[in-house]
Formats: structure tokens, sequence, C-alpha cells
């Protein structure tokens, strides 16, 4: 089946609560209507967002967890949900198991009854522009450079309230900013209840923008430097910071006194994932300029950027250091979007994953408490045990899908328990065979063999 480069492919009609063994199939064309361009609205519904914040409650939380001592190396089958996204960012389902998902080009997309539709596009957020899918052009930057439309988070609650948490790069007055803004899904003119809650300094790169819910119902946000590593030092700037703030978009209590309220950690160059292990531990892979880390996060944690990111760097500060870096390797991930896994692709369960973008491969991180029993290294493997490192945990990666997906921008777990990915092959850096005439795509990830 040749693909229509102007097409969507949206997979066929499931279970809400499944999406497993889907294909793909043509779709229309997704073209915003006018009730879907956002902006700025000074009367949205008001709904309450308020929420329990008893991390003790969260649904995956398992204070007394053990990371598996096996091997994760194996065969994965790779089937293919949906072709000919426009660089896609993010995924997030809906406890009643939609999904939205994000394109760069400035629109936030849903699955719903059995295609994929458009659900907002802000009319102030950037377009990012992309390659055509198939195409063999080599640009370092498309022409929103590494902003646009890129996290999306549902409340946890959702569809009571049907709101929608969106991060994106806004063309204002004052140049580009990032922006955090609430949409009504249920309302007649969705575009019109957009509420931003908060800016951050944008830039034409490192602009993080991954946002999710994580233990205890806060709102985390990831923000990269926005090209300016000054404001890794700048303690009062949203820039450079992994963010927890309240439903409401409210700094949480107990972030850790920096001066910039909302901020949970400082001194980041570009994180583009956060995740938590199931003793509700935030951990959160940074893309560095070579070496890349996996970081754990600590509340009011100094992570160094750009002063530290070399072993002699860290040694006699008081900044945090990684669990992983890329230098033990001598080579670089380029990580983006991850998740602590613990769905059914066994493999893989209770494993760090993150998609890489520049290396073309998902890398399986397990996080070994310390004294615990490590995996082997089998044929893949690499283990982060430098007396420099973070010592809480000795983390062990192997490698899987290389080359295979091309440019993987996020990886998230389904509510069928299967894992879900993005790619990221139409923003002008693929390599190889990649973009390929079907991307960008978004597809499900089951295990056919171990070894």
């Amino acid at each position: 089946m040749t693909p229509d480069p102007l097409g969507r492919r949206a997979f066929l009609a499931a279970a809400a609560v499944g999406l497993a063994g889907c294909g793909a199939r043509t779709g229309a064309d997704v073209t915003p209507t006018e009730s879907q361009t956002a902006s700025p609205s000074p009367t949205p519904r008001d709904y309450d967002l308020t929420l329990a914040h008893d991390a003790t409650a969260w649904s995956g939380h398992d204070p007394e967890w053990t990371a598996p001592a096996t091997n994760p190396e194996g065969s994965f089958a790779v089937d293919v949900l949906v072709e000919n996204l426009e660089i896609p960012w993010d995924l997030s389902f809906t406890p009643n198991g939609e999904l939205f998902v994000t394109e760069r080009t400035g629109r936030v997309l849903r699955y719903r009854e059995g295609e994929v539709v458009g659900a907002v596009e802000p009319a102030d957020a950037i377009d990012a522009g992309a390659v055509a899918p198939g195409s063999d052009e080599q640009t370092w930057f498309v022409e929103g450079g590494e902003g646009g439309t890129m996290g999306v988070a549902v409340h946890p609650a959702y569809p009571e309230p049907p709101v929608v948490y969106v991060y994106y790069t806004a063309e204002t007055d004052d140049g580009l900013r990032n922006r955090l803004a609430t949409v009504d899904m249920a309302a007649d003119d969705v575009g019109a209840t957009a509420r931003p809650l908060l800016e951050v300094p944008a830039g034409t790169i490192h602009n993080g923008g991954r946002i999710a819910f994580g233990p205890a119902n806060y709102l985390w946000v990831t923000c990269g430097d926005s090209g300016d590593e000054s404001l890794g030092r700048d303690g009062g700037s949203l820039a450079a910071s992994v963010l927890r703030v309240t439903p409401e978009g409210e700094p949480a209590p107990d972030n850790g006194g920096l001066d910039a309220a909302e901020a949970f950690t400082k001194g980041h160059r570009n994180p583009q994932g956060i995740t938590w292990l199931p003793d509700a531990t935030p951990i959160a892979p940074e893309h560095g300029p070579g070496p890349d880390e996996v970081n754990r996060l600590v509340a009011g944690g100094d992570y160094g950027w750009p002063e530290a990111r070399q072993p002699e760097e860290y040694e006699k500060t008081d900044y945090e250091r990684p669990v992983a870096s890329s230098l033990v390797e001598r080579t670089t991930w380029a990580p983006s979007g991850g998740v602590f896994y613990t769905g059914s692709v066994e493999p893989l369960a209770n494993r760090l994953l993150v998609g890489c973008l520049a290396s073309q491969r998902l890398k399986v991180f397990t996080l070994t408490p310390a004294d615990g029993e490590v995996p082997p290294l089998g044929d893949t493997g690499t283990r982060y045990d430098a007396a420099w490192l973070d010592g809480t945990y000795t983390a062990t990666s192997h490698d899987a899908l290389v080359d295979e997906l091309g440019r993987i921008r996020h990886v998230e777990r389904g509510p069928d328990g299967a894992l879900y990915a993005i790619t990221s092959n139409r923003d002008g850096r693929a390599s190889g065979e990649f973009p390929l005439a079907r991307d960008d795509v978004l597809v499900r990830i089951t295990a056919t063999a171990t070894d």
C-alpha cells in the first residue's frame, strides 16, 4: 500500500481501552475547523480542577518495587497504527482510553471513533514546519527549530473535567514564549476556552516541552535553557528547570525553595522527558551537548548546567550527579521522552525506556538500587557504576529497535499494557533510510521473543 503523503492513516476502530491488533488504513486529511483554533479567552468555562495530593494513592505506587535482574534484550513486533504524522511530539492517554497526540506543526490530534481528528490548534502557536514523507532533505533546522506544539497531558479525572493541558511555542509581541495552557474539550468552541497558566522563555533550540501528571497529582513541566546557557544559573527563571505545579498552575508545596517557586529542580540544559519509579522518585532524561544524562530529581536540586557535565566538573560541588551518562559509552544518545514502563511487554517491564533521536534507538535502562542484583550485559549492555555518578542506583542500559523506527521522540504505556511510540523523522535530522514514505508514525510495540 503506497501512503498518501498529504493524508493521514488512522488506526482501525477498536475498544477504547485497547487499540490492540489494529492495522493502518487511509484516513481523511486532518483539517482544523475555526472552532478548533485556540486563542486566549478571558471567559473560559470554570471547572473544579482540584485533586487530592497523596502520593501513596497513586495507581503506580509500589514502595517495595524491585528492579529486574534479567536481560531485556529480545525481539519486538512493531505495528504501525498511524502514518504521515507531522513531527508528533507527545502522547497522552485518557482514563477512558482516548489518545491525544501533538504535532510540532501546531496542533493537537485526538483518536476518536476509529479515526484521527483535529482537537485544537492554538492560534498563536508557531508552525515548526516538516520535511515531506520520504524526503532526502537534510536540514538541521526546519522552520520552527526545536519549538512548536509539544507537550500534552489530560487532567487525571478526565473527562470530568474535560480539560487538556498543552505546552507550545507561541509567537507574541515580545518574541517567542513557551506557554502552558488548558483547553475545554467539551466546549462547542474549544479554541475559545484556551487559558494560559504560565509562560517560559523560548528559543530556536532547547525548549524542553514534556508535561505529565505524576504522583500526588501534580503537573510536571520540563523546560530547557532556550539556547541561553546563562539561564541555567538564573534561579529566578523558569527556563532550564523542571517545574511542578498544581492543576491550576500554582507552585506545588515543598518544591525545594528555589527562587522560582514553580521550579522543583534547576540547572538543566534540555530535559525532554519526565517519569517516576514506583516509589514516586522522579527521573528525567536530559539531552546534552555530549554527554547526555539520566537524572534522579530531588526537590531543590541543582543539576549544574552549564558548569558541570564532565566528571571533574562535578567533583567538590553540590551539583546533583547523573545516574547515567553517555560519556561512559563515549557516544551520543540524544534522549527525548521516556517512561518507567510497567506494562505487559515482559522483557521491558519495570525498566526506564527512553526514546532516542540522533542514535535512532530505544534505550532500556535498568535502575538497580544499591546492593541489588544487576542484569547481565548481554550483547548491547553498558554499566554505569563509575564513582562520580549518583550511587543511589546502578544503571545498566541495553539497546532495542536500533535504526528500525528512526528518531524515536517518545514512548508511553497504553491502557492495554502495550508500549506506544512516535517518531520524529520529518524534522530534517533523520539519517540513513529515514524519513520513510510513511513517516512520521505512531506504533504499538509488543514482544515476539526473548533471549
